[in-house]
């Protein structure tokens, strides 16, 4: 039951990132798109930064619950990944509890001060003459400060599991390291070598 829950906020954590992830289709288009009319047409739009830096705030904001379902987030890993299991549960609930959830709780009050004060006097970009909405943009900040807060509730609870277990609960893996995909065709290959010699 326990598990079927936590598994629940890593799909809703992947559904986000994964549609928030179409952000980079739309941002190549574009900027290839004002590439294209700057150099080549010599006639640059007023609205393709605005787009670039809207577009990859929202990505970066969305895709970070994602990012902690998925361990993704960068850790000192030189000495954490030497350390038993209990010992790294143990490390990261003190470290969620004395830095991530102060943040990500500053997040979701600031962010929604930013928000609703943005959205009460229609904010535009002041970088081009178009005047390009960005309370959208600011709209998203305590939303993904939320969705950390909630993907940091599935974590700790995996480090309390992880305390009492010795073993971390299973995690969703919709991505491989290219490293690891290639240590395991490595290692299958080494298994049907050695198979075909035993023969």
């Amino acid at each position: 039951m326990l598990q079927r829950f936590l598994l629940m906020i890593d799909r809703f954590s992947m559904a986000v990132g994964h549609a928030f992830s179409w952000c980079i289709i739309i941002l190549t288009l574009g900027t290839s798109y004002e590439v294209f009319v700057r150099y080549v047409l010599n006639d640059p739009t007023s609205w393709a930064f605005d787009m670039s830096y809207i577009l990859y705030g929202a990505l970066f904001l969305m895709s970070g619950a994602y990012a902690l379902s998925r361990n993704a987030h960068v850790r000192g890993d030189v000495f954490y990944r030497l350390l038993a299991p209990r010992k790294q549960a143990a490390i990261e609930l003190v470290l969620y509890f004395i830095f991530f959830y102060p943040g990500v709780t500053a997040l979701v009050i600031a962010g929604y001060g930013y928000a609703t004060d943005s959205f009460g006097y229609k904010e535009v970009s002041v970088n081009s003459p178009v005047g390009v909405p960005i309370w959208q943009l600011k709209a998203l900040i305590p939303i993904a400060g939320a969705m950390l807060f909630i993907q940091g509730v599935a974590q700790v609870i995996r480090c309390i599991l992880c305390l009492q277990t010795g073993r971390w609960p299973a995690q969703l893996h919709d991505v491989e390291e290219m490293e690891s995909v290639l240590a395991q065709e490595h290692e299958n290959m080494q298994k049907r070598m050695a198979a075909g010699e035993s023969k």
